[in-house]
């Protein structure tokens, strides 16, 4: 038996239909579907039991006899404004779970964020360098402290992967805290063009950058971990890679005018054509964007995970094909 939590998430039914491509599928779904169109993202995946998150803690006595607890379920938007909400959500439930897995032996697998570091430029797993600038972000702060002070006494697995900018299938229920390649996918359906922001704070126009990395590559890293249950911490979870956003623009729109049989253009020829706009750097943002981001994952690679990692030119692409697949 194995428990998904967020399993009608973006990265919970992406890990789902990972673990049923093993042969799993004695799969304890949890999650809120008070979003009730989050359900398509199970139609295609096999488990055996859904239970709503509000009901799960009170039930955890009947799973003492799973093999790991993936726990992919959290309040993600980084807008939200009620902390006791945000802290009873994400902080006191992953702290129940903890407690839960820690008495059953079981291994722990969940979700933090790049979040913990908000106003840092250096992103590395490191106290010295978590500088959370929302509440989301410090939400997942304090839960990872709570780890790591509880490493040398745990009596099984638990791993926390900070995740950076994750984009791909199964993401469309998230709204505005989407990633930016599907709004620019949708941007470009809906006007024939990509806005992104113009230079500002020594960035040129779509240069701000960010690690991006494929929900494929997210998935296949929790397996890692479900495959080495002796290793134990906090690890970023990013490509490793800073890309600008043009890139993820350029990339949407020779995918989609592949789709449409057009040839690729470079991305001077696509500025030139309107395809991709620049538009000016809101004052509101001014001093609260982080406009560069990229995960130090040597820790992640110590552990033994030697996969590459998509670039944004190749998982875009491989994006854009599933949700024309999708229509």
């Amino acid at each position: 038996m194995i428990i998904v939590t967020g399993a009608a998430g973006f990265i919970g039914s992406n890990l789902v239909r990972a673990l049923n491509a093993r042969g799993e599928t004695d799969i304890i779904a949890v999650d809120n579907l008070a979003r009730a169109e989050k359900f398509h993202n199970l139609v295609d995946c096999e488990i055996s039991d859904y239970i709503d998150k509000s009901q799960f803690l009170s039930q955890l006595d009947r799973f003492r006899g799973a093999r790991v607890i993936f726990h992919q379920g959290a309040c993600s938007d980084t807008m939200e404004s009620d902390g006791r909400y945000m802290m009873e959500n994400n902080f006191r439930y992953s702290l129940a779970l903890l407690d839960h897995a820690q008495s059953s032996a079981i291994p722990l697998v969940y979700a933090s964020s790049a979040a913990v570091y908000g106003g840092s430029d250096q992103f590395v797993e490191d106290r010295r360098h978590e500088k959370p600038l929302n509440v989301y972000g410090y939400s997942k702060f304090l839960f990872d402290q709570i780890v790591r002070r509880r490493l040398d006494s745990m009596h099984s697995q638990v791993v926390g992967l900070r995740y950076f900018n994750v984009y791909g299938p199964r993401e469309a229920h998230k709204g505005r805290m989407a990633s930016v390649a599907f709004h620019n996918v949708g941007q470009f359906l809906a006007e024939g063009k990509v806005k992104l922001f113009d230079g500002w704070d020594g960035w040129p126009a779509g240069g701000q950058s960010r690690d991006f990395v494929h929900v494929d590559d997210v998935v296949a890293v929790n397996l890692h971990f479900l495959d080495n249950p002796q290793v134990s911490g906090v690890f970023n979870l990013g490509s490793g890679r800073a890309q600008p956003f043009n890139d993820v623009a350029s990339t949407v729109v020779n995918a989609m005018r592949r789709q449409q049989g057009d040839a690729e253009l470079t991305l001077h020829e696509q500025v030139e054509r309107g395809l991709i706009e620049y538009i000016p750097f809101p004052d509101a943002l001014k001093g609260k964007y982080q406009s560069f981001t990229q995960a130090d994952i040597s820790q992640l690679r110590a552990t033994g995970y030697a996969e590459p990692f998509l670039s944004v030119q190749q998982g875009v692409s491989r994006y854009v094909d599933w949700l024309a697949a999708k229509g």
